[in-house]
């Protein structure tokens, strides 16, 4: 049986880390097979302390969280497949095997895992909403890899914020392709988030294929407490090293087709929705896609402000 190791990146995340490392725990995956490592960042709060309870390895490194999975995955990590997450994401029970499943055949040298984002509220729905266009597409990231792939290509680029996920992506692209996991009906999980309590979680996200009735292996990402003007703030944040990243890119190919669609208007404010017949569930969620295009506008308004106010100054 080949060995998995997950590794979670944790600052301060007490309130998030027992959730994510519990679903991580209960994976239907042997246990002796699977290794948990946490990675954290300094943090002030018990999250190491409740690490502890969970993860065979908990690490100190900082200061991005690049060089923290780095850290954890090429460093720490003894398994086949690595597998990172973020404190606040929780795995359905059957991901890890389903991941080595599919990866075992040699297809992959790494997989997208379709990301569920959790919330009852208005602009959590939107967001997962817009999430679900994305599965497997160029804005999307590779979450599990063959551990001497991801060696291979050097890891993530630690001297990137924000498009580090969309460079890994691009440097195994180079040595093999990246598959999705699992493909699901957004009706159907959208209707099965919406009406779980909050002390439902996390079982009810652990237990979801079980419960849902819908065999689909899925990642969930709490943001629940939606506040609008932290989002803009963190979306503004990760954008800080995109010219970096495109400059690293379009240096080997002016017209690169992936920076073409990551930064154009067209693709993501269009192309992303509409293609491959993602269109009719853009058209089935009118309220939805209304949101949707609000929060796009204000991202895209709030980076031109950034990039106004940085050559006032340059």
């Amino acid at each position: 049986m080949d060995r998995v190791s997950v590794v979670v990146t944790t600052k301060n995340e007490a309130k998030n880390i027992g959730a994510c490392l519990a679903s991580v725990a209960a994976q239907d995956y042997p246990r002796e097979a699977l290794e948990i490592i946490v990675v954290d960042n300094g943090s002030s709060d018990d999250t190491k302390a409740i690490a502890r309870a969970y993860a065979d390895h908990v690490c100190d490194k900082g200061p991005e969280r690049s060089a923290q999975r780095n850290y954890g995955m090429l460093d720490v990590a003894t398994g086949a497949y690595v597998m990172f997450l973020d404190a606040d994401m929780i795995l359905s029970r059957t991901v890890v095997r389903r991941c080595v499943e599919i990866m075992a055949t040699g297809e992959h040298v790494a997989l997208h895992i379709p990301e569920i984002v959790l919330g009852a509220d208005y602009f959590p729905s939107v967001r997962r909403f817009e999430r679900s266009f994305y599965d497997g597409t160029v804005i999307d990231g590779a979450r599990c890899i063959k551990k001497d792939a991801f060696a291979a290509v050097g890891g993530f680029d630690a001297s990137l914020t924000g498009p580090e996920d969309w460079d890994l992506d691009k440097k195994l692209k180079c040595i093999g392709s990246i598959g999705l996991l699992s493909r699901y009906d957004f009706d159907a999980v959208d209707a099965y988030v919406s009406r779980l309590a909050h002390d439902a979680i996390p079982e009810a996200l652990i237990a979801f294929e079980a419960r849902s009735g819908l065999d689909t292996p899925l990642l969930f990402h709490n943001e629940a407490a939606f506040d609008l003007g932290r989002y803009l703030k963190k979306k503004t944040y990760y954008t800080g090293s995109a010219e970096a990243y495109i400059a690293k890119w379009t240096r080997k190919n002016p017209d690169d087709p992936d920076i073409r669609r990551q930064y154009g208007a067209f693709y993501r404010f269009l192309g992303v929705f509409v293609e491959q017949g993602r269109y009719r569930r853009l058209l089935a969620h009118p309220a939805k896609a209304c949101g949707m295009y609000f929060l796009r506008f204000l991202v895209g308004v709030t980076y031109l402000a950034k990039r106004t106010r940085q050559a006032g100054t340059s």
